[in-house]
């Protein structure tokens, strides 16, 4: 039966203690859904969480997807691995066996019940471009053997996986690729720049800028990127993906550190030190497939959900 909407369906959510997973599992209970979080609390955290066990229709259970998972769902959302370089950085073997591995594992899971799988790509499958802004059609520059590959290249071969499933067994899925997103939730030492430069300057220490602060990111609000995956979802069964998710107004990271500190309030200073291996120069997605079929464009602009997020880390940290 078509997966067309999410009340009364009982969805799986595998990184659901993660910071978009989390998101995610709210905004499913919202629409009427029983959700499942599947985590192994790696990267995730029971915090990020704690405010749904209470609801009759959540349920979590500690999951490593390397492994298999039985569960009777109508719909898979797969969120699980680090997303972050100092965490899929940590443990480079167990980063590529959770895209690889649990692609596989959680594409069976779906085989076995016809279930409809959405799968949590990334933009680093298009490693340090060479176009700009970045099409689905572009098949990147990546760099196979290089400290970031683990992830770059696992999340490249779960999308041949998921693509391989649909081929050959006619399986149901939708494929987004997902720019970088910010906003609550964030762990403080996960190294991506939002929370770190949030961080760093919340706790008036000097703020890191690696290279010169002029290779550009296009940042997107998590509440944007929900509504966008949530949209995916339903759409009809020939869209696939996969599709670029994130927002398109483009800042150089020097650009983002002042706004951080005017924000905050802030005296941080700025320190530069060099660019890390294969660190992207730009990155910015066309999201004319994503305007087109989801009716969606990212509404929530940098300042407004740089004022939740620093919200967000003063509570956490105990800021006053």
């Amino acid at each position: 039966m078509p997966f067309e909407n999410y009340r009364n369906s009982r969805i799986l959510v595998t990184g659901g203690a993660g910071f978009i997973g989390s998101h995610l599992c709210e905004r499913l209970l919202d629409a009427g859904a029983e959700v499942v979080s599947a985590d192994n609390y790696f990267t995730g955290s029971r915090r990020n969480i704690a405010h749904l066990i209470a609801n009759p229709l959540f349920e979590a259970i500690r999951h490593d997807v390397t492994f298999p998972l039985y569960l009777e769902v109508d719909a898979i959302f797969n969120l699980a691995c680090p997303a972050s370089p100092i965490h899929y950085q940590r443990d480079p073997v167990q980063t590529t066996k959770t895209s690889v591995h649990g692609a596989i594992n959680m594409l069976g899971l779906a085989k076995r019940l016809k279930a409809r799988i959405f799968q949590a790509s990334t933009s680093e499958v298009y490693g340090d471009p060479l176009i700009h802004p970045q099409t689905e059609d572009y098949w990147g520059n990546v760099n196979p053997i290089g400290i970031r590959s683990c992830y770059d290249e696992g999340k490249r071969c779960a999308e041949t996986l998921f693509f391989d499933y649909w081929r050959q067994h006619g399986l149901p899925i939708k494929v987004a690729r997902i720019f970088n997103t910010y906003g609550p939730r964030m762990q403080p030492n996960d190294g991506r720049v939002v929370s770190s430069f949030i961080v760093q300057a919340l706790q008036g220490e000097p703020i890191t800028v690696f290279g010169d602060g002029g290779q550009t990111r296009s940042f997107c609000y998590v509440d944007d990127l929900v509504e966008a995956i949530m949209r995916l979802m339903v759409t009809a069964e020939d869209i696939t993906g996969p599709i670029n998710l994130g927002n398109n107004s483009e800042f150089t990271i020097r650009e983002l550190a002042e706004k951080v500190i005017k924000l905050t309030g802030s005296r941080s200073k700025l320190v530069f030190k060099p660019l890390p291996q294969d660190d992207p120069r730009q990155r910015q997605p066309d999201l004319a497939k994503a305007k087109a079929m989801l009716n969606w464009e990212p509404k929530v602009a940098l300042e407004d959900g740089l004022k939740e997020t620093i919200a967000y880390f003063k509570h956490s940290l105990d800021i006053a």
